[in-house]
């Protein structure tokens, strides 16, 4: 049972960002602080890609854990209300993804998804990103 009103619950929800979310703002100053250059959120690309980096024909989708459900990780638990809808969402996220993904790559375009847990250890995530970018 929701604990919450459902205004207050539409509420909280309707707070919830789909851009320039910190773990996203993260990434882009760690991008940038490395000395690369890229643009945000192109929407003539599958998937609008939270970074685009043109000159390496790559794209780097900043996920959150609980909403692009991480495999393994603390935060993507399943809610104890509406199990059915939450199921239903998260299965369609995920399709998403791997739909958006392999049209990027159908376009000849590397991706690289980064986890909003993997935000913690920025020198172990700069060097999975330089190594992508390297590659």
């Amino acid at each position: 049972m929701d604990q919450l009103t459902p205004e207050h619950r539409s509420w909280n929800m309707s707070r919830i960002r789909s851009r320039n979310t910190k773990p996203e703002l993260a990434v882009r100053s760690l991008v940038h602080r490395m000395g690369y250059r890229f643009r945000v959120n192109r929407t003539d690309l599958p998937g609008k890609p939270d970074i685009v980096l043109p000159k390496h024909r790559s794209v780097i989708f900043v996920h959150g854990c609980f909403w692009h459900r991480h495999e393994d990780c603390e935060y993507a638990y399943m809610p104890k209300t509406k199990r059915s809808f939450w199921k239903k969402k998260f299965t369609r996220n995920t399709e998403r993804d791997q739909e958006v993904q392999q049209q990027l790559q159908d376009l000849e375009w590397r991706v690289l998804v980064v986890w909003e847990c993997e935000i913690g250890d920025l020198k172990s995530l700069a060097a999975r990103i330089e190594d992508f970018l390297k590659a």
